[in-house]
């Protein structure tokens, strides 16, 4: 049984790019940003950060389980 994504994707923008999220353990809501911010300060070990064409990007790290990807 797949485990459940700790963090989901609630709102794209029209070019799809993933910018509001929520945390399913907490129901915290965040911002792309918000998010980011999280994620480096350690708060979130099962994702990581990187840029896509110049925008911090929130990323699932890769474990080979696609249930758990930010989607």
């Amino acid at each position: 049984m797949a485990k459940k994504p700790k963090v989901i994707v609630t709102q794209e923008n029209k070019t799809g790019r993933n910018t509001k999220f929520k945390d399913t353990k907490t129901n915290k809501e965040m911002t792309r940003a918000e998010f980011v911010k999280e994620i480096k300060q350690g708060n979130y070990d099962d994702y990581y950060v990187r840029e896509q064409n110049g925008v911090k990007t929130p990323v699932s790290k890769p474990d080979g389980d696609t249930s758990n990807n930010l989607d």
